[in-house]
């Protein structure tokens, strides 16, 4: 019998290589949504500032993949709103809030959950090919 290297084996590797790297990012959108209507503790103070995850590729079994290298903040700048009563208000009355629009983090994350599932997919559909080849060469 042949020496067969399965190629659905690296196929597998780099599609769970995006599936860490989509939840990992999955994560960073949800702790910017929990975030989005935060405020600074102390007046004139910054609030959250939204985080955005930064890809790079990887070696998996030869052959590239993705992972997550690290986290920046996004430097785009606060929104204000006028609330003078506010705790965490500026001497102009001023609240400063976070830099997190919750409709693109939503589209963010439909993203995400949708390449997660298309890396499930290769990773299914992998396994039944070597499935499906190991039953031909049982014949």
């Amino acid at each position: 019998m042949p020496n067969i290297k399965p190629v659905g084996g690296v196929t597998q590797a780099i599609a769970a290589s995006a599936l860490r790297a989509q939840q990992a990012r999955m994560r960073i959108i949800a702790e910017n949504l929990a975030n989005a209507d935060s405020t600074s503790k102390t007046p004139g103070g910054d609030p959250y500032r939204r985080q955005a995850p930064v890809f790079e590729p990887t070696r998996v079994d030869g052959a590239k993949g993705v992972r997550m290298s690290k986290v920046e903040p996004d430097q785009s700048q606060f929104r204000e709103e006028y609330d003078p009563g506010h705790p965490s208000a500026n001497t102009e009355g001023y609240v400063k809030l976070p830099n997190v629009d919750p409709l693109v983090e939503a589209l963010d994350m439909k993203e995400a959950q949708r390449a997660y599932e298309a890396n499930l997919n290769v990773i299914e559909t992998a396994r039944a090919m070597e499935m499906r080849t190991l039953d031909l060469l049982k014949k």
